[in-house]
């Protein structure tokens, strides 16, 4: 394989704000030059609205987002069954996007999280990262990233927090948040 097109697999983790929207400025750059994007949400509901959803859905036919998960928050520490059944099918729609080799940037947005709460495996991700095929790169965003997934990553940001207006008492506002 051409290491100069290698697929690339790249992380934006740690407890900052900004990872889902680091990802989705790589989606803007690949849309840029002509190439489709698969957004997949992991964790979010189709009846949340995000800005990034309404913007694809308006502006960018290259960009799609697929949300993988319920209206409800996931309890972390105990996490329903049909949360684990959502991201593993979550998985199985990124495993089939990545071997159509029809999109130049997969995101997996959230399985970090996913990840750290039982609902996927570090395993099935390495696995699925381990068939990225030249001319795709994959993304990961969320807190919680596994050593094992940052080992084998090609690139690894870590978004840290010096400072959030909730603590201020500033709630979720639109367009910032979602």
């Amino acid at each position: 394989m051409d290491s100069a097109n290698r697929g690339l697999v790249m992380v934006y983790t740690g407890n900052g704000k900004g990872k889902t929207t680091a990802a989705l400025g790589l989606a803007l750059r690949q849309i840029g030059w002509g190439r489709r994007v698969l957004f997949l949400q992991f964790m979010k509901g189709e009846g949340n609205v995000y800005g990034e959803r309404i913007a694809a859905q308006k502006y960018l036919p290259l960009l799609e987002i697929e949300q993988l998960g319920r209206e409800e928050f996931v309890n972390l520490s105990d996490p329903d069954p049909i949360d684990r059944k959502l991201a593993q099918q979550g998985l199985e729609r990124a495993k089939e996007a990545i071997k159509s080799k029809q999109y130049g940037l997969v995101v997996l947005d959230e399985v970090c999280v996913a990840t750290a709460c039982g609902l996927v495996s570090a395993e099935q991700v390495i696995e699925l990262l381990g068939a990225v095929p030249e001319g795709t790169d994959v993304v990961l965003t969320g807190r919680y990233c596994p050593e094992a997934i940052i080992d084998m990553a090609d690139m690894v940001s870590e978004v840290r927090e010096v400072k959030h207006h909730y603590k201020k008492g500033i709630p979720a506002r639109e367009g910032i948040e979602f």
